[in-house]
């Protein structure tokens, strides 16, 4: 990885993926003393280049269950034009909206970049959490428009699904309900305020219909915990029944995301009697600890299977399930942990009886 095709990865990071304009505030937040911290700097050069005003924050690591710094939610109070987070982990959850939602009509937000973000749509932003300088300098740099066109086709699809069924080598044997919802694409295009995604970018994903996921997951390329991705060695075997994780089998990993969710389920309660969580939801975010709140599928050229699941996630020949929070926001809970399964089969139900196969053993389909 050369430092000049980090400062090429950065530069299409604001000029071809956010599309910085002259005078626009940028708000990017980053972490000290890692390489997050050198592409963030990267990515503030490159905004200067582009004769934005961009403003850099540090603070210190935080995990799945930890708060963002005040400062920082402050910070958003001043309604950046863009945002950009490259965290060593998360930026953080924001205390006050997760007490007090923002609401927009009958929408409500638990943080207030998912408001300006999804609600006001007075912003535009990527965020990269456990990026590396190899992974940003190589995933970064693709055919966005080619990804565009694979995003749209897959989207499309869930979209218009009444239910998908995924089956993989590993053991993986699940049917997930689709109705009502509508497919999110991370196709790299961040141009427009209220649009946003990941860098890398390259995923279509939806949050399944509540209650419906039904059958087994067996995650066996990555997964994401409290504070930490890795490689999974030893499969996790998860049963599912009404859309929750009712059993988790399986050796060090398996143990290890039991740990989380429990985590997440006990510290649900503790937030409601603190005040972090509104009076009388504490249950139900425990609740969703189990629940799984996405189905995403990856569609990212360059990226491959590496332990950081933000890289992971977007590999081809992969599909992820996340257990926690979905998209939709109507299944809270304090963590939303991806899991990989390689190289799967995805079969879409649609009305009238029409099947489509978006994925036969990993290879697109469409």
């Amino acid at each position: 990885m050369s430092n000049s095709a980090l400062k090429e990865s950065a530069r299409i990071a604001v000029v071809d993926v956010l599309k910085l304009k002259k005078e626009e505030q940028v708000l990017i937040i980053t972490n000290p003393g890692a390489e997050a911290e050198i592409i963030a700097r990267e990515l503030y050069d490159a905004a200067l280049d582009c004769s934005a005003f961009p403003v850099l924050i540090f603070q210190p690591v935080k995990t799945q269950f930890d708060f963002a710094e005040q400062a920082v939610i402050t910070a958003f109070e001043s309604r950046p034009q863009a945002v950009i987070s490259i965290s060593k982990e998360r930026l953080g959850k924001d205390k006050r909206g997760i007490a007090s939602p923002y609401k927009i009509g009958e929408d409500q937000y638990d943080h207030i970049f998912h408001f300006l973000l999804y609600g006001e749509k007075s912003c535009r932003s990527f965020w990269s959490p456990g990026t590396s300088l190899e992974s940003f300098s190589r995933t970064v740099p693709i055919d966005y428009l080619s990804l565009g066109k694979r995003c749209d086709v897959v989207s499309s699809i869930l979209s218009e699904a009444d239910s998908v069924h995924i089956t993989a080598p590993g053991g993986t044997d699940i049917t997930v309900g689709l109705r009502g919802r509508t497919a999110k694409s991370d196709d790299g295009d961040f141009s427009l305020p209220g649009k946003g995604g990941n860098l890398p970018a390259g995923e279509s994903f939806i949050s399944p219909e509540k209650g419906t996921a039904c059958g087994v997951i067996v995650f066996d390329g990555s997964i994401s915990l409290f504070n930490k991705d890795s490689i999974i060695n030893d499969p996790i075997h998860c049963q599912v029944q009404d859309g929750f994780i009712t059993e988790i089998s399986g050796n060090n990993e398996a143990q290890a995301l039991l740990e989380t969710i429990s985590r997440a389920e006990h510290d649900a309660l503790e937030y409601e009697k603190d005040g972090r969580i509104p009076k009388g939801q504490g249950t139900e975010y425990a609740k969703n600890a189990r629940h799984i709140g996405e189905l995403g599928i990856g569609l990212n050229p360059a990226a491959r299977i590496t332990g950081a699941m933000l890289e992971d996630e977007k590999a081809f020949r992969t599909c992820h399930f996340a257990v926690g929070h979905n998209y939709d926001n109507d299944a809270p809970a304090l963590i939303h942990l991806d899991g990989l399964v390689k190289k799967p089969t995805i079969t879409a139900f649609l009305a009238g009886g029409r099947t489509v196969v978006i994925e036969q053993d990993g290879e697109l389909h469409v």
